[in-house]
């Protein structure tokens, strides 16, 4: 059971070993693009390519759903980004239980978007956890866990790939091992979690009151959804894709500009300056500071505003 690229690669993984995938859950297709056309999930794709059973369930209760689900008589039920909870008629199905590949070192970043928070808040490493699924949110024991390094450059979309990667690696490890009885599950410490919400839209606006440390992490970890974004006055908007924070203190309130060079725009924050060096105007292109110098002007003290929703 999976959905994006994420879980493809945990497929990918299954498909390679010696088990058979009997069939695959995917979420129905969703409209994509300008043109808002319906567009199959990565996982789907997959299973076109191999010609394994699929089905795309719109509720998970659907009594037909979960006929066809007990009719392939599953073993084990491997997920991987689905992007639903799981009734407990399937957590119950499969005689080995539910295995769910999730992208943080649990019990931290429990829930939807734990690659983008562990970035956006500054960890240094971050991992996959296979766990045996229960009907809270990621808080199955634990089973295999390994861990990685984030790199000051990454961002959610160089590191996702990498996440994934290993997690269609640990999959194929976990239920190796489950198979020959070497598997000793690990309670979670619950009272050391932490959350990771589902991002929004609203999430991408730049509270410039933050420290600079902050907002250059906060721009990774939202590359490339929501993007991080601010507007100006007249109500333009620029999307920040590269940032680097600079030691010092700001000459001038948050959101200030406070120099302009040919590689960035400097900007003053809560604490430090935030050197912008890629960004994108609205219904415009990615492009490198200095190419947007050079069709426009950006004069020292523009205010740009905002604050972050809550």
């Amino acid at each position: 059971m999976g959905t994006p690229d994420f879980a493809a690669a945990s497929l990918e993984a299954l498909l390679r070993s010696d088990d058979s995938v009997v069939g695959i859950v995917t979420q129905p297709d969703r409209p994509k693009g300008r043109g808002q056309i319906l567009t199959p999930s990565p996982v789907k794709l997959l299973a076109q390519r191999e010609q394994i059973s699929l089905l795309q369930p719109l509720k998970m209760k659907d009594p037909e759903f979960l006929q066809a689900l007990a009719g392939w008589k599953p073993d084990l039920i491997a997920v991987a980004a689905f992007g639903r909870i799981l009734p407990p008629a399937i957590l119950s199905l499969p005689p080995r239980g539910c295995i769910n590949v999730h992208g943080s070192l649990l019990p931290k970043y429990r829930g939807a978007g734990p690659i983008q928070w562990a970035i956006i808040n500054g960890e240094k490493e971050t991992g996959i956890t296979t766990m045996l699924m229960d009907e809270g949110m990621d808080t199955g024991v634990m089973l295999l866990q390994e861990a990685i390094p984030i790199t000051p450059d990454d961002t959610a979309g160089t590191l996702s790939p990498r996440l994934a990667e290993l997690g269609g690696r640990l999959l194929v490890e976990t239920i190796v091992r489950l198979k020959a009885g070497t598997l000793v599950p690990r309670p979670q410490d619950s009272s050391q979690a932490t959350l990771a919400p589902l991002l929004k839209k609203e999430d991408g606006v730049i509270d410039w009151a933050l420290p600079a440390t902050a907002l250059a992490n906060r721009v990774r970890g939202l590359s490339p959804w929501p993007g991080a974004y601010t507007t100006m006055a007249g109500g333009d908007r620029w999307t920040i894709w590269r940032a680097l924070a600079l030691t010092g203190p700001a000459t001038k309130p948050p959101g200030v500009i406070v120099a302009v060079t040919n590689e960035a725009i400097h900007v003053a924050t809560g604490e430090g300056v935030l050197a912008v060096m890629e960004l994108q105007p609205a219904n415009s292109r990615r492009m490198a500071v200095s190419q947007y110098l050079a069709g426009h002007t950006v004069a020292v003290g523009l205010q740009l505003g905002g604050s972050a929703l809550s």
